[in-house]
Parts: structure tokens; C-alpha cells; sequence
């Protein structure tokens, strides 16, 4: 007789939206925000957010068993971790990303095996949206703005400390952060070397919105904000530019134009910071990146890459030396040289 197989990675697989749609649904309909005012019973819960008695003791009990709430004497409250992500008034909350997953990326991921069929984004079959880029669909409302820039900003505050701090970046006089957001990477940069200044350099509703992300650290006195599009306007000047989570965004053709770009710009011993999620040099892993390439797949033109992948793009441009970095974060870093 052959060894039983174990059923656990198919297991696992199968209820893997499960435990995300839970996630989902307890931000949607204002679980945690309810919890972080007052710990509270099921029945009362139910009535205050307008919600079915038997549905809500079912969502806050598998939200225990995801560790996001915790359950004592038929009292929930909302576990640490939900306090700090999962409740919008904190300053590391992930709440617009996850609002992000929910409401675009999670009905795309509904259709993955056309995008797979097809090697092209869901954009058009799932909503109808044709031409422009991402970031056109993403800013068709002030609302879709604001979800798009909170999310990048709450998993910039989990990754950017440690991306600013993979590299000896004090040789540097003037940062530039293309596509920088709501300045996350360009602040715990300045916060770690005294004399460096910045610059967020984004598309114009983005700068209209970041300086209020910017007031949150003393820091923020040394980053400038330049509205512009990194692949049609000429780009400011700097001895090191920085791309957080930009470069997966793109096709190879649109990536070796902004890399071209940044070389020609760049002093002689200048230099660019990438912050993307690496795959591993085989591709056997990490599962989170693999599950990030097919994201890129359904809602972009891009993909993740090696480091070697990356290297090989940095070289063609004209970079020299590139340095790499796993940081143990959401994205890991690489910084490269120009000669």
C-alpha cells in the first residue's frame, strides 16, 4: 500500500478566497470600525450595522479563527493586528489597498483564465473599461483616487523603511521618487539620512493629494512635489532616482524608455533604487511574488521578475554595478550604478 498523500496544499488552495472574501466583507461592511470603538456581542454588532443576527456571528466567528478578532465570553474585539491595518484612523492602516483587492482586483481574479488564455488585463471584459492605463481607471473618481493612493500608501509604510535602509544611501545629495505616490519611500529615506533632500515626482492628482501624507513626519520639510508623467515629461534632476513598485507596472519596451531616460539624467556615478518583489533565481518561489506576477497579469502589462531579469534590463540601459537586497518586507530592493 503507497504512502497517503496529503490532501493540505489542495486544501489550502481551495479555501484561500475564502479567508481573503471574509477579510473583504468584515471591512466592507464596517466590522472592524465598529469593534475599535467598543468590544461588543454578535447580536448587538448585527443591529448597530444593519446586518442579518445568524450572518454577522458567522462572519465575526471565522474572522476569529483568521486571527483578526478575538471572542471571549461571547464578546468580540478586534485582535492587534486588525487594529493596526484593518482600522482606517491608523497611520499603518492597509485599508485602501484591501479595498482596492476587494472591489477591482478580486472580481478580475474571477476571470484569471482568460487573462491566461488571452496574456492581456481584464479591464475591458470585467468592467467594460477600454484603452489608457492602469492608473486612468484607477483615478476615474476622487474616490478611486483616494482608495488607490491610501492602499499604496499603507503597504508603503510596511515596506519602505526597510527598502531606505537595505543600501548605504548617504553619498547621495537629492533623491527623486518616480511614481513616488504619497512620498512614503522619499520620507523614511530623509528620516534615516540628514542630508538628503527629495522629491516625489507623480502624475498631477497624485501631488494634488500627497502633502497631507507628507505633514506626517518632519521630514516631509525636505521633499518637494513635482506633478509630471515619468514616461512623456523631462524628468528633474537628481543623483539618485527611486522606483517603488513602478517598473512591474510595464511592458519591456515601456521599461527599457524610463530606464533609457533615468540613465541619460543621472550624473556619473548616479544612482537608481528599484523596489520590486523578486522572484527567486529559479522561480521556484516565493508564492506571494508568483501570486503578484499573476495580479500584474490581470490588471496590467507587467510581470515579476529576477533579480537577474532585472540586472539584465539595468545593463542594457547603461548601468553598471547592481546591488540586490532581500529585505524580508513586501518588496525587496536593488540598486543600480551609472558608471
Amino acid at each position: 500500500m503507497s504512502d497517503p498523500i496529503d490532501p493540505a496544499p489542495v486544501l489550502d488552495a481551495l479555501e484561500g478566497f475564502r479567508r481573503s472574501k471574509a477579510m473583504f466583507a468584515a471591512l466592507e461592511l464596517k466590522v472592524f470600525e465598529r469593534l475599535e470603538r467598543q468590544p461588543g456581542r454578535a447580536p448587538e454588532i448585527a443591529a448597530e450595522l444593519g446586518l442579518h443576527p445568524d450572518g454577522a456571528e458567522r462572519l465575526l466567528d471565522a474572522c476569529v479563527g483568521l486571527r483578526l478578532l478575538a471572542k471571549a465570553d461571547g464578546v468580540y474585539s478586534n485582535a492587534p493586528a486588525a487594529s493596526r491595518f484593518l482600522v482606517r484612523s491608523s497611520p499603518e492602516a492597509l485599508v485602501g489597498y484591501i479595498d482596492l483587492s476587494n472591489r477591482v482586483s478580486y472580481r478580475m481574479w474571477g476571470d484569471l483564465e482568460t487573462a491566461i488564455r488571452t496574456g492581456t488585463s481584464l479591464w475591458e471584459t470585467t468592467f467594460g473599461l477600454k484603452g489608457g492605463s492602469i492608473f486612468d481607471h484607477f483615478f476615474k473618481t476622487e474616490e478611486s483616487k483616494r482608495d488607490f493612493l491610501l492602499g499604496m500608501h499603507g503597504m508603503g509604510t510596511l515596506s519602505s523603511p526597510r527598502v531606505a535602509a537595505a543600501f548605504d544611501l548617504g553619498r547621495f545629495q537629492r533623491l527623486v521618487d518616480l511614481g513616488g505616490a504619497t512620498g512614503h519611500l522619499a520620507l523614511r529615506a530623509c528620516e534615516r539620512f540628514p542630508g538628503l533632500r527629495a522629491a516625489v515626482f507623480d502624475l498631477p492628482p497624485v501631488v494634488a493629494q500627497a502633502r497631507e501624507f507628507l505633514a506626517t513626519s518632519p521630514a516631509g520639510a525636505r521633499v518637494e512635489l513635482i506633478a509630471g508623467d515619468f514616461f512623456a515629461d523631462p524628468l528633474p534632476e537628481a543623483d539618485l532616482f527611486a522606483l517603488g513598485r513602478i517598473l512591474h507596472d510595464w511592458a519591456p519596451d515601456k521599461i527599457r524608455l524610463l530606464l533609457s531616460k533615468i540613465f541619460a539624467r543621472l550624473p556619473s556615478g548616479g544612482g537608481l533604487l528599484i523596489a520590486e518583489r523578486l522572484l527567486d533565481p529559479d522561480k521556484r518561489g516565493p508564492l506571494s511574488a508568483h501570486l503578484q506576477s499573476l495580479n500584474m497579469l490581470v490588471c496590467t502589462e507587467g510581470k515579476e521578475r529576477t533579480a537577474a531579469e532585472y540586472g539584465e534590463l539595468l545593463r542594457a540601459a547603461g548601468f553598471g554595478e547592481v546591488q540586490t537586497r532581500v529585505t524580508g518586507s513586501v518588496v525587496d530592493a536593488l540598486l543600480a550604478l551609472k558608471p
